[in-house]
């Protein structure tokens, strides 16, 4: 199934992850240049095995330096449970006022992930499903689920909590946590029950960001995700990877406008125009280990983005600087002035929630108690 790309502009997103930890002052200093750019949204990483705060406690601080941009922490489905993730999220969306997101690696979510003991089922379904649960959960939850001290993280992480004003204390927790509904888990993913999709999120609920480089993950993205991220090192293998998740959407009973198809790149602006490798600048991105990589200068980036977004092979990008502060302000400062200035990026947000800036619509409220979607 083929179509233009998703209502609006262009969608771009950028990773704000450091290589030496997460230092929540300069992880806001690179938000806050996001968000000058109108960027969509931010990821932030795990930093379980390095030095700082993980991605939701930092994120939360982000929230409340910054107005508009998009905050999306990327966490394993799943862990210490399949539920408490998604807990953690609502908490952050409620933080920021409906701008939280989160990313899983569907390939985890996939194979790793599984579900509390119950009736019999086989080991590879209910690794599968756990992620599901998890999945299926996040869009299920109002804010207040986020609101529980006993969802989160361990050992001074972040724990789901936030004061009224949005602004969580030093050990990210606060005073008005209410214990969130309970989740029935005994008809797997497809019976998972949920808090409504009301209230207590300004947009709804946290928006489902999965990462599906691999078509065995699709199983998992097509039927929760929001924006899907794909890797391709070209416009056509971008377009196919797009349509064969539109196309399965649709087969699932989803409107295909419903899922925004962004492509990964790796991107390093430190070279300039004239130092481009074969495969890079003008070429496009070559695969490396980590993933696509794009290596050159601005204004061959923002061609890059231009030409593939003319062939609708993607609804937008996301891209991880290789070093962070002097990549996402030339991206800022060069490529997304650059596409501003041909009208093919927003010069100012359209409206106050992730959601509004993907073009997404906020999903309908569910009466408690209501199966989850995908229910039979």
């Amino acid at each position: 199934m083929t179509s233009t790309p998703g209502r609006g502009l262009l969608h771009l997103a950028a990773a704000v992850d450091r290589p030496e930890g997460h230092d929540a002052a300069r992880c806001t200093e690179l938000a806050r240049l996001a968000e000058r750019g109108g960027l969509d949204f931010v990821t932030l990483g795990e930093a379980l095995a390095r030095p700082g705060w993980d991605a939701p406690t930092v994120l939360a601080r982000v929230a409340a330096a910054t107005r508009r941009v998009g905050l999306v922490p990327t966490l394993p489905a799943g862990r210490p449970e399949p539920l408490a993730v998604p807990a953690v999220v609502a908490a952050l969306d409620r933080v920021s006022r409906g701008r939280a997101g989160w990313r899983t690696d569907a390939r985890a979510a996939h194979a790793e992930t599984p579900l509390p003991e119950g009736p019999a089922a086989p080991p590879d379904l209910r690794r599968r499903e756990g992620g599901e649960v998890a999945l299926a959960a996040a869009g299920s939850g109002d804010g207040r689920a986020g609101s529980a001290g006993t969802h989160g993280w361990s050992g001074g992480r972040f724990h789901g909590n936030a004061d009224v004003h949005g602004r969580p204390d030093v050990h990210g927790r606060a005073d008005d946590g209410d214990p969130p509904p309970p989740v029935d888990l005994g008809g797997l993913a497809s019976g998972a029950n949920g808090p409504s999709a009301g209230a207590g999120s300004a947009q709804g609920s946290p928006v489902r960001v999965v990462d599906a480089g691999e078509v065995r993950a699709r199983s998992v993205a097509v039927p929760h995700a929001d924006v899907v991220l794909v890797r391709a090192t070209s416009p056509a293998l971008a377009r196919a990877a797009r349509d064969r998740l539109r196309s399965e959407a649709a087969d699932a009973g989803r409107d295909p406008d419903s899922l925004r198809v962004m492509a990964g790149l790796l991107i390093d602006l430190g070279d300039g125009e004239h130092a481009a490798h074969p495969g890079h600048g003008g070429g496009g991105p070559r695969q490396t280990r980590r993933g696509p990589l794009y290596r050159g200068g601005p204004v061959d980036l923002a061609d890059l983005i231009a030409s593939w977004r003319q062939e609708s092979a993607v609804d937008g990008f996301h891209l991880t600087p290789v070093e962070p502060r002097r990549d996402l302000e030339r991206l800022v400062n060069g490529t997304v002035a650059l596409l501003q200035h041909r009208g093919l990026f927003r010069t100012f947000y359209p409206g106050s929630t992730l959601r509004e800036h993907l073009g997404l619509a906020r999903p309908a409220a569910r009466p408690a108690g209501s199966p989850a979607e995908g229910a039979a």
